[in-house]
């Protein structure tokens, strides 16, 4: 991928009746949505048809009675995705797993399944899991230190990407007449012994078209950029502003470029909810309300989240922010920590943090079609998005976009007007990765 072809790409987040308190009321959205998978179909065909590179599953394995509701009862992602593979034929597929309560093998192996299932479609998000309290689903009493399960998470990947290596593109000669069914020249044990694993192999599934799934990644501490940098094709970032994403995209292929790799070889996506309407005053005016009516007590619940669920209703909501320095820190932490500074840069009141944390919802994406695709191409052009994840819970708001904001961005000549190539690595522009065992073969010949 070259400057000169650089194209925008656009994704689709499916996450059913929302992770915010009054999401799931809008008349809209069926109330079983995050259940049901004919309307992650229906969704995600609407994003085919829009040419969207992919559709975005969340996941996490921890939630309390105060969750939001998609969080409380949803699809289980790779389950999901199998599903929506055999009812879509292009757009890419991506769930995440957990590499803090999961093993490489299983990973790999359901992974590799998903994209043979989808003829080279799917990636994965790999999350290091923010929620202490899932430690207590897996049989564990503490959750993983911060930065020992970024250490943890970037074994596991290398594991995993091992795995996906165990056979060679034509390992399989499949010749019923000399009843050779697998070369086994071309099948390898990984026999990784690391710090976290010590996984043999090799895994029992073979390469996809597109060599092996897209990897995605999201975290924002430090740790987690360093694992982006090293490890993934693409990052989910959590960026409200132009500058906030323009900063973080630059870090993250700085970072990229001084570990030897291409920047443009690692995409940012920034995650957006639109709120669109015929004019941007009557936009504005939707955002408006729909801040307005959040519950200020469900927004001490959803304050609690990035905390590990701390009650922050136990403490009077007009004295100063509290003292939390007795907490870990150990789940979302990165958000944990600018909440933390926020208050106390600016000795604020629990009510005001909540308040300025509401506040910070405001989408940069509210207007006319058009003004959203000029918000669109403006962070595009500048290098602070290689593209966006769309909010698509909404039906009336992904329907407008679809409809009308991306036929204003292909006659830019942003974005495609049909797929140009079957698998996402090829949507994406990215190299088809070679199998390690195969380069090595050929260096060892050509060096011969």
């Amino acid at each position: 991928m070259t400057k000169t072809a650089r194209q925008l790409h656009l994704g689709a987040i499916l996450a059913g009746v929302g992770t915010e308190q009054n999401h799931w009321r809008h008349p809209d959205l069926p109330g079983d949505a995050s259940v049901n998978i004919d309307w992650y179909i229906e969704h995600a065909r609407k994003a085919e048809a829009a040419k969207f590179d992919h559709i975005f599953i969340v996941d996490s394995p921890f939630i309390t009675p105060d969750t939001a509701p998609h969080f409380l009862n949803r699809l289980e992602p790779l389950t999901l995705l199998s599903a929506v593979a055999v009812s879509t034929s292009r757009i890419g597929l991506v769930g995440t797993l957990t590499t803090s309560y999961w093993e490489p093998f299983n990973v790999a192996r359901q992974f590799a399944s998903l994209d043979l299932i989808s003829r080279g479609r799917a990636a994965w998000n790999v999350v290091t899991t923010g929620l202490e309290g899932a430690a207590r689903n897996y049989g564990r009493e503490e959750h993983f230190d911060h930065a020992l399960r970024y250490r943890r998470a970037k074994e596991f990947v290398e594991v995993v990407e091992g795995l996906w290596d165990s056979y060679e593109d034509d390992a399989f000669p499949r010749d019923k007449a000399a009843g050779v069914f697998l070369d086994k020249s071309k099948q390898h044990r990984l026999d990784h012994k690391g710090e976290f694993f010590s996984v043999a192999g090799p895994l029992n599934i073979q390469r996809s078209r597109q060599g092996r799934p897209v990897i995605f990644q999201a975290g924002d501490s430090d740790d987690g950029r360093g694992l982006g940098a090293a490890i993934a094709d693409a990052t989910f970032a959590a960026a409200a502003d132009f500058d906030s994403a323009l900063a973080y995209t630059t870090d993250i292929k700085s970072r990229a470029a001084a570990l030897g790799r291409d920047p443009d070889h690692i995409l940012v996506f920034p995650g957006v909810h639109l709120v669109i309407a015929d004019s941007d005053e009557e936009a504005r005016a939707r955002e408006d309300a729909r801040i307005g009516k959040l519950d200020f007590q469900k927004s001490l619940v959803e304050l609690g989240r990035f905390f590990n669920y701390h009650d922050f209703r136990r403490y009077d909501p007009d004295a100063p922010f509290p003292d939390v320095s007795h907490l870990s820190l150990n789940s979302y932490k990165s958000s944990a920590e600018k909440v933390v500074r926020l208050a106390r840069s600016e000795n604020l009141t629990l009510r005001q943090t909540v308040e300025r944390v509401v506040a910070s919802r405001r989408s940069a994406f509210v207007g006319s079609p058009k003004t959203i695709a000029d918000e669109i191409e403006r962070w595009f052009t500048a290098g602070a998005a290689d593209g966006f994840n769309i909010r698509a819970g909404e039906a009336s708001g992904f329907d407008r976009f679809a409809a009308e904001v991306v036929p204003l961005l292909q006659e830019r000549g942003l974005f495609r007007r049909d797929y140009e190539g079957e698998t996402l690595r090829g949507h994406f522009g990215l190299p088809f990765p070679q199998n390690r065992y195969a380069s090595a073969r050929l260096a060892d010949q050509a060096a011969e």
